[in-house]
């Protein structure tokens, strides 16, 4: 699955067309009706055709009650709720919450003898990001009930981090994909400040060979 069409660089703006970021979603914490949106969540192709990507600060929570909402806009599911079924994060986030460790992956269970890649699609798991390439970042606010997007250039934070300049991303977009034009994600907001500690510049951890190796832990 390849991003929409972006807006000027830098400039963010509400996604109308759900097809077109059917593979992101909203992390609830029990059903859409309790309103508890904790993270977003986005699906990463994987042998299984059940796996998120997202921030592992996002399910220091644990996975009871927590479901995934591919494509939430308005109340709406239009492809239903998925149960998170199990969380799959590495040893420097959950025994030293190291922030360049801030990514997990989560297994969703089938709904329907369905699975979430048949679905609504995914992104392609990327390791070898390189900095300066154009990515479009799409999360849900937590005050929102539509998801938001930008396209900017990934920048260096640090070695292990990338940072972009894109207005909005507040609380609730932890977890949001950074995808490529070619439908791969190379990062997803969390890192330094658990994603930023302002609204209009955001982190991810870079993924690497240690991403890649918890990926493979978690498609089993």
């Amino acid at each position: 699955v390849r991003p929409a069409a972006a807006a000027a660089p830098g400039v963010s703006h509400t996604v109308w067309s759900v097809a077109s970021t059917a593979p992101v979603g909203a992390l609830f914490q029990g059903s859409t009706a309790d309103g508890n949106h904790v993270c977003t969540a986005s699906v990463v192709s994987s042998k299984g055709r059940d796996l998120l990507v997202t921030a592992a600060h996002c399910l220091d929570g644990g996975t009871d009650g927590l479901v995934f909402v591919p494509g939430y806009h308005d109340g709406e599911e239009p492809y239903g709720e998925w149960k998170v079924t199990e969380a799959v994060t590495g040893p420097r986030w959950t025994e030293d919450t190291d922030e360049d460790a801030d990514v997990a992956f989560a297994v969703v269970g089938s709904s329907d003898g369905e699975r979430i890649q048949d679905v609504v699609g995914a992104y392609t798991l990327g390791v070898a990001g390189v900095p300066g390439s154009a990515v479009t970042v799409t999360g849900y606010p937590s005050d929102s009930d539509t998801p938001i997007t930008c396209t900017n250039r990934a920048g260096t934070y640090t070695d292990s981090q990338w940072v972009i300049a894109c207005p909005g991303y507040s609380g609730g977009t932890s977890g949001s994909p950074w995808v490529t034009a070619d439908g791969t994600v190379i990062g997803a907001i969390g890192g330094y400040q658990r994603g930023g500690d302002t609204d209009d510049v955001s982190y991810s951890v870079r993924f690497d060979a240690g991403t890649e190796a918890l990926f493979q832990l978690a498609d089993r």
